[in-house]
């Protein structure tokens, strides 16, 4: 039997307010259906949501919460991101009414250009609170889940409040999957295109000018994992990205690398690998090896973390369905 359909209504009908609800030709209405996987149907100002119960239910209160906010027009930007948190049980704007609690679960404040810069989820603000207090900290988890980006973020706030006098930036150089060849230019040209996302993140959180100029002082380096060997890191925010790419021997010389001062962070998806078939990957080991050394940070995130369109959170769970079908049937 069906579930019946959850009735909603906005009274006294505002024309304005439910163009801005909706969206172009329903644009947002079709981001929650997508989201939430459920139906809903409009005529004037009254929605009919149908779906199953939990999820139709859901669906009602962030429709109700997206109309609250709707005296103003509705990104595509601020929808996806209302809908990720209301998915989260957890989120940041959850009331909670210990007072303890809600300071413990407080996203830190970041000196970035994006004031409004915050954890997302409950994990992405325990990973924020755990690079402030700890020298080394680990992020495993899918994509789209911040884990880079609130690095680089929490990087650039150690730098401009001084308590850092440098950024070092590393990954690994493996292709993703293909033989790119020869490639042309001096070595700075040939690893740039690996470390891309990092320039984003920077150019992002800092500005363009900005960023430059601190790679003119040297305030700030990119280089990819093989130049590490050797140095040794002091007064440095450290961060390793793409380290499910890296061989257990890579990851302890990376490790090794930290020097006074310093703090590193570990990023990496341990289900995209694109090590060869027969080689371990470091951050597979690491998992073991440091699980109980003192002074180091795990956050493990999850598919419910992904902050980016909602789908991705939907093929996140549907890849970790298949793969556990298939080691099933071996």
């Amino acid at each position: 039997m069906k579930p019946k359909p959850i009735e909603i209504s906005f009274t006294p009908a505002d024309n304005q307010r439910l163009a801005n609800l909706c969206g172009a030709l329903d644009e947002n209405l079709k981001q929650v259906e997508t989201a939430l996987d459920v139906t809903i149907s409009r005529r004037g100002e009254h929605f009919s949501l149908r779906g199953e119960s939990d999820q139709a239910q859901l669906a009602a209160q962030v429709l109700r919460r997206f109309y609250n906010q709707s005296r103003q027009h509705l990104s595509l930007e601020q929808i996806q991101l209302g809908l990720i948190e209301a998915k989260n049980p957890t989120k940041a704007d959850t009331q909670i009414s210990n007072e303890l609690s809600a300071v413990e679960n407080a996203s830190p404040s970041l000196m970035t250009r994006r004031a409004s810069l915050c954890g997302r989820t409950q994990r992405q603000t325990q990973y924020l609170q755990q690079i402030q207090n700890h020298d080394i900290t680990f992020a495993i988890g899918p994509a789209g889940t911040g884990k880079t980006y609130l690095a680089v973020a929490s990087a650039v706030d150690a730098l401009e409040r001084g308590l850092v006098t440098r950024l070092v930036l590393v990954r690994p150089a493996v292709e993703a999957g293909e033989r790119l060849g020869f490639l042309p230019g001096d070595m700075t040209q040939k690893v740039d295109p690996y470390l891309r996302p990092l320039y984003d993140a920077l150019y992002d959180l800092m500005g363009f000018d900005k960023t430059s100029k601190q790679f003119d002082r040297q305030a700030i380096e990119i280089a990819p994992l093989a130049f590490m060997r050797g140095r040794t890191l002091n007064q440095s925010f450290i961060i390793l990205d793409e380290a499910q790419n890296t061989t257990p021997e890579q990851m302890k010389m990376f490790l090794t690398r930290i020097g006074f001062g310093s703090k590193a962070v570990i990023t990496g998806d341990i289900t995209q690998i694109d090590l060869p078939k027969h080689q371990k990957s470091g951050l597979t080991e690491v998992k073991q090896v440091l699980k109980n050394i003192r002074g180091i940070a795990f956050t493990h995130f999850e598919s419910e973390d992904v902050v980016r369109h909602p789908l991705v959170q939907r093929i996140v769970d549907a890849y970790e369905k298949h793969d556990q079908q298939k080691q099933n049937s071996e």
